[in-house]
C-alpha cells in the first residue's frame, strides 16, 4: 500500500534520515555538474581521454559516496565498442527526374554506414518512397506489402502513421510508438534487404531541428561489436533535410502533404523512378568503453537490487561555433543526471536506516551514440534482471527551477509512477505525461533498455509550470534549451544555473528508491504495456 506524505512515509519506515526536500541540495548537484562540464573533460566522448577523466571522476565519487565496487571488485564494466568514422562523398547524385539533384553532405543530407569494412557505395539504387517505413501486423500496417528492395534505397517519413493523424485509437494517435523511432527505421529496411535507407526529416515529428541530426550523425560514431560485424545492415543509412525530401518526391509527381498521403490505409509504396550513387569511406577503430557501477549492499535482501541510471558521455570536442566554442560539454545532458545519482548515493549511505534491498548505481557509456552501454548492461547484466526491481533513471533534469508538476516519460507503462503519484501528491504537485508525446521519449534514453528486458523503468522531469514564476516561464525556458542548447556547445555549466529542479527530481527518486528498497513485493507494468509479457515470463 502506498502511504500518502513524506512525513507519514519517514513514520512507517522508522527511518530518521534528513527529510526528503533537504536530502539532496542544489548546491551540491551543481558541485559534480561543475566538474563533468568542465572543458577538462572534453565533452566526455567515449573512447577519448574525455572518458578516461570522466570515469575516473565517477568512481573516485562513489567511492567517496560509500559504494563498493559493483562488478566483482571493480567499479567498471568493459564495453566492447568499434568506432567507425564514416566520411560520405561530398555530393550524393540523384539522377533519373525532370533534373539531377545534388545534395550536399551535412547541408542537405547525413549518412553513414555501421558496416564494419572500409567503404560502401551506392551505384544508381532505386529510389522507394516506402511511406513510415513500417511494418506492425499488431496495427494491421506494413508499409513494405508486396514490395522487392533488394538493391534499392528507401526513403522513409519519421514517426509513425498515428502522427496527427485526429485519431488517438489509430496506432497510438499523437504518441510515438516504437516503429516512430529512426532506429527502428533503420532495422526495418536492413530487415527488408535494403541497399539504403533516408529518413526525411521533418522538424515537428522529429520533435528536433536540423541541427540536432547533423550533429549526432557526423563524425566518429560508436556501435556495440557484433559477430558479422553488422553486415546484416543495410549499406548506408541517412536523413536527408526536409526541402530536400520535398524536391525529390516532387520530381516523382508526390507533392503536397504527402505524410498524409503515407498514413492512408490504402497506402502503397511508390517507386521514385531515380536513382541514388554515393559513397562511404570509413575508418575503424576498436576499443572498449567502460560503464561505471557501484553498489550499496542491502541489510536484509541484498540479492534484490534497485537500480539508478544516467548515462555519462557527450558529444565531445567538433567544428566551433559562431563563439569560438568546439566542446559540446553536456551540462544537462547529462552531467546533471550524473551529479544526481551520486548525491542519491550520498544521501543512502548517511541514511541512518540502511535500505534493506541493494542499491545499485549505473553511469552508462555512449548514449548519446545509441543508448549502447545500457542496451550492453541488459543484455550482459551483473545482477540478475529477475533480481532487479525497477530502474530508475535521470537524463537531462531541467535546470530552471523546481515545478509544479513532475513529468513522466512514457506515462502509463508500469506502477513506478504510482509511486511517484502519491509522493508528490503530498506535497501539493502533480505528475503529467509527456508534453510532446510525439517525440517518443519512452525510447529516447537508457531506461528504455531496461524496460525491454522487462524491468519496470521510470524516466521523471520537470514539468512546465514554475513554482516562482508566471506560467509561460517554464515552457519558455524548456524550448530555448532545445532551440539552443540540446546537442549544442552552448550547454555549459554556469555559477547561476537553477540547480533547485534538479534537486527535486533526485529527492523524488531517492524517496521512491527507499520505499522500493524496503520493500518485499516487486512493482509490475500495467496492463497493455508491451514490457509486460516479457517481465511476467522471467519471474516465473
Amino acid at each position: 500500500m502506498l502511504i500518502g506524505g513524506l512525513a507519514i512515509f519517514a513514520g512507517c519506515q522508522n527511518n530518521k534520515t534528513v527529510p526528503a526536500e533537504k536530502a539532496i541540495t542544489a548546491a551540491e548537484i551543481k558541485k559534480y555538474i561543475s566538474a563533468l562540464a568542465n572543458d577538462s573533460m572534453m565533452g566526455r566522448k567515449p573512447f577519448t581521454a574525455g572518458e578516461d577523466k570522466a570515469i575516473k571522476y565517477i568512481s573516485e565519487q562513489f567511492k567517496l559516496a560509500g559504494l563498493e565496487p559493483g562488478n566483482n571488485g571493480s567499479y567498471f564494466q568493459d564495453v566492447p565498442m568499434v568506432q567507425i568514422t564514416s566520411t560520405p562523398s561530398p555530393i550524393m547524385e540523384i539522377t533519373g527526374g525532370k533534373a539531377p539533384l545534388s545534395l550536399h553532405a551535412t547541408t542537405d543530407f547525413v549518412t553513414f554506414s555501421r558496416r564494419e569494412v572500409d567503404s560502401v557505395t551506392l551505384k544508381n539504387s532505386p529510389l522507394v518512397f516506402a511511406g513510415y517505413g513500417v511494418v506492425a501486423p499488431e496495427y494491421h500496417w506494413n508499409d513494405y506489402a508486396g514490395l522487392d528492395v533488394k538493391g534499392k534505397t528507401v526513403v522513409v517519413l519519421v514517426n509513425d502513421p498515428g502522427f496527427k493523424n485526429g485519431d488517438p485509437t489509430f496506432f497510438k494517435g499523437d504518441t510515438m510508438t516504437y516503429y516512430g523511432r529512426w532506429t527502428y527505421k533503420y532495422e526495418e529496411a536492413a530487415r527488408q534487404g535494403a541497399a539504403g535507407v533516408l529518413i526525411i526529416h521533418q522538424k515537428e515529428p522529429a520533435s528536433y531541428g536540423w541541427e540536432v541530426v547533423a550533429n549526432s550523425n557526423t563524425g566518429a560514431k560508436l556501435y556495440l561489436q557484433q559477430k558479422d560485424k553488422h553486415m546484416n545492415r543495410c549499406k548506408v543509412e541517412g536523413w536527408i533535410t526536409e526541402d530536400m525530401g520535398k524536391k525529390l518526391l516532387a520530381e516523382a509527381g508526390i507533392t503536397g502533404d504527402f505524410r498524409a498521403l503515407a498514413r492512408k490505409k490504402d497506402f502503397k509504396a511508390i517507386p521514385l523512378k531515380q536513382s541514388v550513387t554515393l559513397t562511404i569511406n570509413n575508418q575503424l577503430k576498436y576499443s572498449t568503453s567502460h560503464n561505471v557501477i557501484g553498489t550499496l549492499k542491502g541489510s536484509s535482501q541484498p540479492g534484490e537490487y534497485v537500480l539508478y541510471t544516467a548515462h555519462w558521455d557527450h558529444l565531445g570536442i567538433g567544428k566551433p561555433d559562431a563563439k569560438g566554442d568546439s566542446i559540446y560539454n553536456g551540462a544537462v545532458d547529462n552531467a546533471d543526471g550524473v551529479a544526481a545519482i551520486i548525491s542519491v548515493a550520498k544521501a543512502f549511505n548517511t541514511a541512518k536506516e540502511k535500505p534493506k534491498r541493494s542499491i545499485v548505481f549505473l553511469a552508462v557509456t555512449a548514449e548519446e551514440q545509441g543508448l549502447l552501454g545500457s542496451e550492453y548492461y541488459a543484455t550482459h547484466p551483473i545482477y540478475p534482471v529477475n533480481k532487479t526491481v525497477a530502474d530508475l533513471n535521470m537524463d537531462a533534469l531541467g535546470d530552471y527551477g523546481e515545478t509544479k508538476d513532475i513529468a513522466v516519460t512514457g506515462k502509463g507503462q508500469n506502477d513506478l509512477e504510482d509511486y511517484v503519484d502519491e509522493l508528490v501528491k503530498a506535497q501539493g504537485l502533480s505528475t503529467v505525461g509527456d508534453r510532446h508525446p510525439g517525440a517518443g521519449s519512452y525510447y529516447r534514453s537508457d531506461h528504455f533498455n531496461f524496460a525491454k528486458v522487462g524491468i519496470p523503468a521510470l524516466d521523471i522531469n520537470n514539468g512546465s509550470i514554475s513554482v516562482i514564476h508566471d506560467g509561460s516561464y517554464g515552457e519558455a525556458k524548456q524550448k530555448d534549451y532545445g532551440d539552443n542548447r540540446y546537442h549544442q556547445q552552448a550547454d555549459n555549466y554556469t555559477d547561476t544555473m537553477d540547480a533547485t529542479g534538479m534537486a527535486q527530481i533526485a529527492n523524488i527518486l531517492y524517496e521512491v528508491g527507499t520505499k522500493l528498497s524496503n520493500e518485499t513485493t516487486f512493482p509490475g507494468w500495467k496492463k497493455g504495456s508491451e514490457f509486460k509479457a516479457i517481465r511476467d515470463k522471467s519471474m516465473k
